[in-house]
Protein backbone atom coordinates (compact mmCIF):
# COMPACT_ATOMS: atom_id res chain seq x y z
CA UNK A 1 0.00 0.00 0.00
CA UNK A 2 1.57 3.31 -0.94
CA UNK A 3 2.14 5.92 2.02
CA UNK A 4 0.25 8.96 0.16
CA UNK A 5 -2.93 6.44 -0.07
CA UNK A 6 -2.44 5.01 3.41
CA UNK A 7 -2.08 9.07 4.36
CA UNK A 8 -5.62 10.05 2.72
CA UNK A 9 -7.45 7.29 4.45
CA UNK A 10 -6.40 8.65 7.65
CA UNK A 11 -7.28 12.03 6.49
CA UNK A 12 -10.64 11.04 5.46
CA UNK A 13 -11.29 8.96 8.96
CA UNK A 14 -9.83 12.02 10.91
CA UNK A 15 -12.59 14.76 9.06
CA UNK A 16 -15.44 11.62 9.64
CA UNK A 17 -14.70 11.11 13.28
CA UNK A 18 -14.51 15.21 13.52
CA UNK A 19 -17.95 15.35 11.98
CA UNK A 20 -19.30 12.49 14.75
CA UNK A 21 -18.04 14.50 17.05
CA UNK A 22 -19.85 17.67 16.52
CA UNK A 23 -23.53 15.98 15.68
CA UNK A 24 -22.56 14.80 19.30
CA UNK A 25 -21.93 17.83 21.01
CA UNK A 26 -24.80 19.41 18.98
CA UNK A 27 -27.29 16.54 20.38
CA UNK A 28 -25.48 16.78 24.16
CA UNK A 29 -26.28 20.53 24.31
CA UNK A 30 -29.58 20.36 23.10
CA UNK A 31 -31.91 23.03 22.73
CA UNK A 32 -31.34 26.26 24.28
CA UNK A 33 -29.52 27.21 27.69
CA UNK A 34 -29.59 24.15 30.39
CA UNK A 35 -29.85 25.50 33.66
CA UNK A 36 -27.59 24.19 36.43
CA UNK A 37 -24.46 21.90 36.32
CA UNK A 38 -24.17 19.74 33.26
CA UNK A 39 -23.89 15.99 33.62
CA UNK A 40 -20.51 14.20 34.13
CA UNK A 41 -20.78 12.69 30.95
CA UNK A 42 -20.76 15.84 29.47
CA UNK A 43 -17.17 16.69 30.74
CA UNK A 44 -14.00 16.38 29.25
CA UNK A 45 -12.84 13.06 29.41
CA UNK A 46 -9.43 12.59 31.83
CA UNK A 47 -7.17 9.95 32.23
CA UNK A 48 -8.03 8.01 35.13
CA UNK A 49 -5.44 7.95 37.97
CA UNK A 50 -5.14 4.60 40.14
CA UNK A 51 -4.87 5.95 43.29
CA UNK A 52 -8.17 8.08 42.29
CA UNK A 53 -9.71 4.58 41.09
CA UNK A 54 -9.49 3.13 44.51
CA UNK A 55 -12.42 3.50 46.97
CA UNK A 56 -11.64 6.00 49.55
CA UNK A 57 -11.62 5.18 53.10
CA UNK A 58 -14.30 6.39 55.08
CA UNK A 59 -13.68 8.88 57.74
CA UNK A 60 -14.25 7.96 61.26
CA UNK A 61 -15.29 11.24 63.93
CA UNK A 62 -14.91 9.53 67.44
CA UNK A 63 -17.77 10.41 69.96
CA UNK A 64 -15.98 13.56 71.70
CA UNK A 65 -15.19 15.31 67.96
CA UNK A 66 -18.86 14.92 67.87
CA UNK A 67 -19.91 16.44 70.58
CA UNK A 68 -16.84 19.27 69.93
CA UNK A 69 -18.45 19.75 67.20
CA UNK A 70 -22.24 19.89 68.24
CA UNK A 71 -21.31 22.16 71.15
CA UNK A 72 -19.30 25.37 68.47
CA UNK A 73 -22.20 24.75 66.30
CA UNK A 74 -24.59 25.64 68.80
CA UNK A 75 -22.07 28.35 69.82
CA UNK A 76 -22.48 29.63 66.13
CA UNK A 77 -26.02 29.57 66.07
CA UNK A 78 -26.57 31.19 69.48
CA UNK A 79 -24.17 34.43 68.58
CA UNK A 80 -26.21 34.75 65.29
CA UNK A 81 -29.20 34.38 66.84
CA UNK A 82 -28.26 37.42 69.48
CA UNK A 83 -26.53 39.46 66.40
CA UNK A 84 -29.69 39.25 64.08
CA UNK A 85 -32.54 40.34 67.97
CA UNK A 86 -29.72 43.08 67.78
CA UNK A 87 -30.45 44.27 64.17
CA UNK A 88 -33.50 44.22 64.47
CA UNK A 89 -33.83 46.39 67.86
Amino acid sequence: MNILQMLEELRSEHQQIEEAILVIERLAGGTGRRRGRPPKWMSKATPVDTTEAQPKKKRFVSLAARKRMAAAQKKRWAASKTKAKAATA
